[in-house]
């Protein structure tokens, strides 16, 4: 990935991919309401500073449940996100089960017309990203 780091924090972190044109962020550590919050409202921002329309959703390194923030993110977040362009977001899973469980509960609060799709390794999502 050619990344350019937009945003260092000590729960995201967010790059853009000028290859492959889409945001790339990185969510590490424990979440919570307030620390998910904070990164959505940063990826939907730096989603519309750089034009684009795909972000590739990494929870690879979260360990933690963040279930707290999960009808925001589906409710509120989503509706947003959608509304200034989000077409499609390839979710990377948390190797931990709490935190794939805080995903899925996120997206079951989620209507839109982006398409979402759930993944259990990078690859394979950067993959389907690329093709849509």
């Amino acid at each position: 990935m050619a990344l350019q780091i937009l945003l260092e924090d000590p729960h995201i972190t967010i790059a853009y991919d000028h290859l492959n044109e889409w945001l790339y962020a990185d969510w590490h550590g424990e979440q919570d309401l307030a620390s998910v919050q904070h990164g959505a409202l940063e990826v939907l921002r730096l989603m519309q500073l750089q034009r684009c329309h795909k972000v590739l959703n990494d929870n690879t390194r979260v360990t933690s449940m963040w279930s707290e923030a999960a009808e925001w993110g589906g409710k509120v977040w989503f509706p947003m996100i959608t509304a200034v362009g989000l077409q499609y977001l390839a979710w990377v899973y948390s190797p931990n089960l709490y935190s794939r469980l805080s995903t899925d509960l996120t997206l079951q609060f989620t209507t839109g017309s982006s398409v979402v799709a759930t993944f259990d390794d990078i690859d394979t999502a950067k993959a389907w990203l690329a093709q849509m």
